[in-house]
């Protein structure tokens, strides 16, 4: 009987890590793994729904994988699963979330079920996600004045606005809160504990400040 369920490729230098995420997701996905860069370029290919990347491997870095991955057309969506701290150089990154070690059974489930629901949305919506996800991040993790003072931020909020503009007939047309949070809602955003905060100038959809899975648009 074919396995049709979606194959995720986990990434990790360290065995036994790359394995707990391997058990933590078997019982609903298919699950590769490699031990490093170089097997992780072997097992790349176009049955892969999502890869968990490690950054700091010996040999081939996590970034080194990700960049011949995208080079070789391979589209899939990737976390970046990683004890590396967020600097600006994630913006130009080609990844789609980022998470920091230790990370919990729960979160690496919920980013693996966000990542397969995001990859059946049209590009612009992907790409929202993901530079929202990259703002969020950076600013959880640098202060004000470093984030003003950063040029690759400032192009990221001019995108994100670019896009927000794209997009404008879907978001725009939300007259109240309830639709707007409805439009969300059908993305099946994992964390169940998110909330919606709505300023004057600026909608936010995101949750406490603890979570770099919150967006700012």
């Amino acid at each position: 009987m074919t396995d049709d369920r979606p194959l995720v490729l986990v990434v990790e230098d360290e065995a036994d890590l790359a394995d707990l995420y391997a058990t933590w997701l078997k019982a609903d996905y298919r699950v590769r793994t490699a031990y490093g860069g170089e097997e992780a370029l072997e097992k790349l290919d176009d049955e892969i729904s999502v890869m968990l990347l490690d950054r700091r491997m010996p040999g081939l870095s996590g970034d080194e994988v990700l960049d011949a991955a995208r080079e070789q057309g391979i589209d899939c969506p990737v976390s970046m699963v990683t004890a590396v701290e967020p600097d600006f150089d994630i913006i130009d990154m080609g990844f789609d979330t980022y998470l920091v070690k230790p990370v919990t059974r729960d979160k690496l489930k919920e980013t693996v079920e966000d990542l397969l629901s995001r990859s059946s949305y049209d590009e612009g919506v992907q790409e929202l996600y993901s530079l929202a996800s990259k703002k969020a991040l950076l600013e959880s993790e640098k202060g004000r004045s470093s984030l003003e003072d950063n040029e690759e931020y400032q192009e990221l909020s001019e995108r994100l606005d670019e896009l927000r503009e794209e997009l404008d007939e879907t978001l725009g047309s939300f007259e109240d809160h309830d639709e707007f949070v409805g439009f969300y809602e059908a993305f099946d955003t994992p964390d169940d504990d998110q909330d919606f905060d709505f300023g004057d100038d600026e909608q936010t959809f995101g949750a406490d400040d603890d979570d770099t899975d919150s967006f700012e648009f």
